[in-house]
């Protein structure tokens, strides 16, 4: 199936941002032709009180947005090394259970992916990566009111919250492919259909 391109949102708190990601990852790994480009949204944007400084311009928030941050960095200067440190950014945090807001705790999965962690955290301190997730926000909160993770974006017009239960069989990878361009042909395909929720968790 031919798709057209699309943006994919993520936050690295998000269980269900970890199971599309991980399905969209595996399916690249196996060869599925997706142009996927992969943007950060802050989560704690949406909790700020009103009158509070923005989650970008407050050190308290400062743990949560390390993340994304150090994301951002990697994918913008060491591409080749983006995908493998995305799927291990979400399996530290939910499987491991990885709070992912300091960088002694953020250096050793770097390391993992063969990146220098000094190299990471000085295009962090630059502000560059921060100054991205604000303006993605802005962008996709306030243009096309994008409210969470996972979010598909295609044309830049069309936003699509996807919600799934469970991430990749191990066992099958193939078969994320199916998974990814079945949710891809209801994105693109059918946008008469607004919300389909089963009232009870499918077992």
């Amino acid at each position: 199936m031919n798709f057209p391109p699309f943006v994919l949102l993520y936050d690295y708190r998000c269980p269900f941002a970890r199971n599309v990601h991980q399905h969209v990852l595996t399916a690249l790994d196996q060869g599925a032709d997706l142009s996927v480009t992969f943007e950060p949204y802050t989560l704690s944007q949406g909790h700020v009180a009103p009158g509070s400084p923005d989650a970008w311009d407050d050190p308290a928030h400062d743990g949560s947005l390390l993340a994304l941050e150090v994301s951002v960095a990697v994918r913008d200067n060491f591409p080749d090394r983006f995908l493998e440190l995305h799927g291990v950014l979400f399996e530290a945090r939910h499987a491991e259970g990885v709070a992912l807001t300091t960088r002694e705790q953020i250096s050793p999965l770097l390391e993992a992916c063969s990146l220098d962690p000094g190299s990471v955290f000085a295009l962090v301190d630059s502000q560059g990566p921060r100054r991205h997730i604000a303006d993605r926000w802005r962008h996709y909160h306030d243009e096309l009111d994008v409210f969470g993770v996972p979010t598909f974006i295609v044309d830049d017009s069309d936003a699509t919250f996807v919600r799934l239960m469970s991430g990749p069989d191990a066992t099958n990878p193939a078969a994320s492919v199916a998974t990814v361009e079945r949710l891809l042909d209801l994105i693109t395909s059918h946008a008469d259909i607004n919300e389909l929720k089963h009232t009870k968790l499918q077992r």
